[in-house]
């Protein structure tokens, strides 16, 4: 089945708003500014990203700043807290049919290749992903490579399977993490995902000049996109950021 990605791309290509992070780090990322979601929505709509990604709580608090806005919403279905010690486990708190009530454009999932919990994030992926795919809604893989089995393997052989893994599950994009090392690396990444749609994590804050250069590789090395949060959001001028990396991806 081919599943239409047109209501989370523009040409192609794509900009997301991540705003997932509260439930992953705690409110330590925020500041009295960009700790209400309201301001978060406002960047979305000014900036006017592909789509906007909540995990279900905000989805819901704020479902009607969400409409209002017109931005396509991706709701991230599972996650977990910086608390726990331990091999990483991110379980399901959000069902494909809570998310389309939510009237959700895609759903997200993340899968932490390498833990020992990886079989049960990845049967869940499966349930996710027909359950999703029958309903014409695309499926995000956020494929992170963590835990025992990642150790000894390269960022290179890592990075690869990452997105080897989500074309191999069924996602229709797959989200992940990249050093910014080495552009042939992310070059060979994308070719290992096929026809899954890549898109690039932007990470803990960052140099603006260093997260423009990484932009502009990550786009000539073939992704779709980027998926960036605290970059943009706790930035001072979160608009001018915004209107620089879309020259990048829509270039």
């Amino acid at each position: 089945m081919k599943i239409n990605l047109n209501k989370i791309l523009t040409k192609g290509k794509a900009f997301y708003l991540a705003y997932d992070q509260g439930l992953e780090h705690g409110p330590v990322d925020f500041n009295d500014k960009n700790v209400n979601p309201k301001y978060i929505i406002q960047i979305a709509e000014k900036g006017k990203f592909n789509a906007v990604i909540f995990q279900k709580g905000i989805a819901e608090k704020y479902r009607k700043e969400i409409r209002k806005s017109k931005i396509p919403l991706i709701v991230k279905l599972n996650g977990k807290t910086s608390l726990r010690n331990g091999e990483p486990f991110s379980t399901q708190l959000c069902s494909v049919k809570e998310a389309l009530k939510l009237k959700a454009a895609a759903v997200g999932y993340t899968v932490y290749i390498g833990s020992e919990y990886e079989a049960k994030m990845l049967k869940e992926f499966e349930n996710i992903e027909r359950e999703a795919h029958a309903k014409n809604i695309p499926v995000i893989a956020w494929i992170y490579p963590r835990g025992k089995g990642t150790k000894g393997k390269s960022d290179k052989e890592l990075l690869a399977y990452s997105c080897r893994v989500g074309l191999e599950i069924g996602a229709d994009m797959v989200k992940v993490h990249w050093n910014g090392k080495d552009q042939r690396d992310l070059a060979w990444a994308v070719k290992a995902a096929g026809k899954a749609k890549v898109v690039i994590a932007g990470g803990s804050k960052t140099k603006e000049s260093v997260l423009l250069t990484e932009a502009k590789q990550a786009m000539k090395s073939g992704c779709t996109g980027l998926a960036i949060g605290r970059n943009i959001w706790q930035s001072n001028r979160p608009l001018e950021l915004t209107k620089k990396l879309k020259k990048i991806i829509w270039n």
